[in-house]
Formats: C-alpha cells, structure tokens, sequence
C-alpha cells in the first residue's frame, strides 16, 4: 500500500554510483551512505514501490541483478570502467558509460520511473542525464557528505576534495529538483557555501531500522562476539578516515592511562573499520597503528576490521560506549544505531551529531580534536553505572521516532507533492 500524498508513485530509479549498498561496512567507502541507501530501499519497498538501486559493478564475477534487500527492491550493477574497486575521484570519467548502459538495462526492461533520487555528487551528474533521457521524471538528491566541509577540516592538500568534485557540487545544486538535508545544519551549508535556493531543501532526516537495533542483554551480546564478561568496552565503528578523528580518541586513552587513579585494567577499545591485516595499509591505518604503538596503547586498543552490518547490534550492546570523535558528520548513522541499542554515545559536536545527541540528557558532546575532555566523558561513564543506564534509556527513546517506516512516508510524500506538480506542468 501506497504512502497517503504519493498515489501516482509506482516505480523509483535510486542512483548510488560509486558505492554499493550490499558492500561490508566500515571499507574505504562504506559507511552510513550505504546503510542510508540500503534500509530507504527496503522501506519503500515495504510501503508497495519497485524500487531499481543502480551501482557502478566492481566485481565482474558478481550477478548483475541481486534481490538481497527483499521484494519489491533489487540492486543493479552496472558496468562503468574497470569492473574492481578504483578510487572515487577516478569513476569521475565513467559517469558517461554508467549513464549509457543504466538506459540500456531500462529500455530493455520497458522500465519507466516516476522519480530518480541520487546520493552523492557523482550520482547527481549521472541522474541529470538520465532525466532528459526519461523525459524528465523530478530528480531528487542528497550528497551525504559534502566537498566545502571536508575541506574546512582538512590538514593537508591531500585530505581536501578535488575542485571537480566542488564544481560538481555545486552543478548538482542548481540541477536537481530537490535537495534533501539530513539536518537544519546541512541545510544552512547548502544554502551558505553552495548557494542554494531554499525553496528546493526539504530537511528530512535518515532512519534506523529499529528490528535490527534494538536493545539486548550485555552478556548475551558478549558472548556472540568473545568478549569476556567482566571487561569494559569502548567502541568506534566507521571508516578508517583522517575526518573521523579516531587519533583524538587514541589521545584520549593515552591521557586516562597517565592518570594515576584510573584503572584500565579490564578495558578495551575496539575500533570496527578498515583492514588493519592488508599487506599494504593505507595511510591513515598505518599513521593510526603507528600512534597506538607510540602511545603504548597495544593492551588496550584493537583494530578488528570491517564488520557485516548483520553482527553490529552485538558490538554495540557489548560496550559500555560508543565514541564518534569526528570533525565532521552530516548526520551520524553509528550514533543513531547506537542509540536504537540503547549504548551511551560521546560526539563531536559537530555537524549531524550536535543535532542528534542532546548533551547529558541522551549522551554527550565534546569539542572536536579535544581529547582532555573526550577522556572526562569516557571516564565519567566507564565508573558510573547509574549514568550509562539513564542516558541509555532516554537515548533509546529518542532514536524511536527515527524509525524508517515514519521517515520513508515523509520521503513518499515529497516524491508525490513532486509528480503531483510535474503532471501540473505538463
């Protein structure tokens, strides 16, 4: 059954070119994108729409077609250049070629779409091709992240985005039908660096599946994932970027075991992301592994690699916390599954993540790159169990009014009001 506002919306052409959303968490370029893009599809698939999500093929031994996100949603690869993993700046070139075989597979399959929703700026590019091919269907988008805000944190030239990709931005701005913000502070950064006209933003948050991320014994948790009992978790999941800020946390840890009154003894921080086992790391893996073993923090830090979304809830309901020390988030997808789990979540309080976590009331916030007072929080929940399980409580009802169902109906209705006036248009 159909969202009330949306009756003409039968069929969606979701656009994700430079990362699949069935890919393993915490990659190079795996993260909250991919879960956003994944657990959207499945929810409008469940509200009665054929959802079509097309990603460039990176494994030519993989189907073309896959059906894991469930009825109703399929994810299509598509060949554009090589079929392996290349870095994103470089499936620039290929946009053209995924464009050209996406309306191929969809004259083939006599499909027409009633919306197209990109994510992120190159699939922007792509679906403003594919609108004038299809005869115009509205084109809605959402960047995730975005070129002018990395490049505000970035300590060098090579942490700062390309100016194609800013260029690009900023074309997808004056493109696209309609912009979606994650935030109000996503909203302003649209509207201040990109100048973009406000009357095309529509701030609708993400969602979290909350049957998969839901609270659940500690012990029980513990034991799924070789945890033992009496030990004390502290934990990070996310890329393995210079943006995430992961070394303020290792200086954190660094700062508590100097101090003589705290014991560390039975804790541990896991940090899920990456693949800390590749004969050739990548810079920041070994930059981080290299500060670990410098700041003697080998008994207490553990890199454990990407980690299928399937088996998260048992990390997060295994720790006493989860930190997100990042420079910058558009929203923060590990703070609100966390907080689904009902885990304590200590933010930057930057971006999406000052708008989501409420400072001592689900959570906390700390200043970005400030290790002294992100090692005031962890201690102050590492030592009081009354603490953890009141802003455990009040964060896991917050994150219930961020259930995908309820945010994929206000996604609906937009896609409808915009039919509605393109059929007006017409």
């Amino acid at each position: 059954m159909l969202g009330v506002g949306a009756p003409s919306v039968r069929r969606i052409a979701m656009l994700s070119y430079h990362t699949c959303p069935l890919a393993t968490l915490g990659g190079k370029k795996t993260g909250g994108m991919n879960v956003y893009v994944r657990d959207l599809s499945r929810a409008l698939a469940a509200m009665g729409i054929q959802v079509d999500m097309y990603t460039r093929s990176q494994n030519d031994c993989e189907p073309r077609v896959k059906h894991d996100l469930g009825t109703g949603a399929r994810v299509i690869h598509i060949p554009a250049g090589p079929e392996h993993p290349i870095p994103v700046n470089d499936t620039a070139r290929y946009v053209d070629e995924f464009v050209e075989n996406i309306l191929a597979f969809a004259e083939q399959e006599h499909l027409r779409y009633d919306i197209i929703h990109s994510h992120y700026w190159l699939s922007g590019l792509a679906g403003e091709q594919l609108r004038a091919a299809w005869g115009g269907p509205p084109l809605v988008h959402m960047f995730h992240t975005l070129g002018h805000m990395k490049n505000r944190i970035a300590r060098d030239d090579s942490e700062r985005a390309p100016q194609a990709r800013l260029d690009g931005e900023a074309h997808v701005v004056r493109v696209a039908d309609r912009l979606i913000a994650a935030t109000p502070a996503e909203e302003e950064q649209l509207r201040c660096l990109y100048a973009a006209d406000p009357g095309k933003i529509t701030i609708i948050p993400p969602g979290v599946d909350l049957a998969h991320f839901r609270p659940m014994p500690q012990t029980m948790a513990r034991q799924m994932i070789g945890v033992p009992p009496q030990r004390k978790n502290i934990l990070f999941a996310g890329r393995i970027e210079p943006l995430k800020g992961i070394d303020t946390l290792l200086e954190a840890i660094a700062l508590l075991k100097m101090h003589k009154e705290t014991d560390l003894a039975n804790t541990c921080v896991t940090i899920i992301g990456g693949d800390p086992w590749a004969d050739t790391l990548d810079a920041e893996m070994e930059r981080l592994q290299k500060m670990r073993l410098e700041l003697g923090l080998s008994d207490l830090v553990a890199f454990a690699g990407a980690r299928d979304q399937q088996v998260l809830p048992y990390y997060y309901a295994a720790a006493e916390m989860v930190v997100m020390p990042s420079h910058y988030e558009s929203f923060g997808m590990v703070a609100l599954e966390a907080m689904a789990m009902g885990t304590p979540v200590i933010a930057s309080e930057v971006g999406g993540l000052a708008y989501l976590v409420r400072d001592g009331e689900n959570g906390f916030l700390v200043p970005r790159r400030d290790a002294e007072a992100l090692a005031e929080h962890i201690l102050e929940l590492l030592n009081d169990r009354h603490l953890r399980e009141r802003l455990s409580r009040r964060a896991q009802e917050y994150a219930q009014q961020y259930d995908w169902s309820l945010i994929a109906r206000q996604l609906v209705s937009l896609y409808g009001e915009m039919v509605a006036t393109r059929q007006l248009a017409a």
